[in-house]
């Protein structure tokens, strides 16, 4: 994916990470399968994505680039349903990756930024994140409705 973005746009200056896949897989019965799709898709693929999206900045010197990754509430709670438990901890890896990124590009001292989203209002919060001046750096936001729904 990264090769056909390279030759037809010439990389990427913007990131954004929302896959995500859950399965109804108990941590006392689950299948190893199922554990393993998870991980590998709401982990793993996360990680291949976010580090070849800042090799493509990189390369390009591109110094004002994102990296969004849209998670889920379970990756900032546990849920008393116990077929979403695994789920959570995956999202709770997009939550510590997504803060570890964050002190990795301060490290690198670029100016490339790292967000974490719930999925709530995505669409608002995205353009939100990337109309901040180059100096202020979004590492987390929740969302919540500011009246009571009806």
């Amino acid at each position: 994916m990264f090769s056909a973005i390279r030759s037809q746009h010439r990389g990427v200056d913007i990131c954004i990470n929302n896959a995500g896949l859950a399965r109804p897989d108990t941590l006392l019965s689950g299948s190893t399968s199922g554990w393993k799709d998870m991980f590998n898709v709401n982990v793993l693929a996360l990680s291949i994505c976010t580090r070849e999206a800042y090799q493509s900045m990189k390369e390009r010197n591109v110094d004002d680039g994102h990296i969004i990754n849209i998670n889920s509430m379970s990756g900032h709670r546990v849920a008393p349903q116990s077929v979403t438990h695994f789920y959570s901890a995956t999202k709770y890896a997009v939550t510590a990756l997504t803060e570890g990124l964050r002190q990795e590009l301060l490290e690198a001292q670029t100016h490339i930024r790292a967000t974490c989203l719930k999925p709530e209002d995505v669409a608002q919060a995205v353009i939100y994140v990337l109309s901040t001046p180059p100096h202020v750096q979004i590492g987390d936001i929740q969302m919540r409705p500011t009246e009571q729904m009806t």
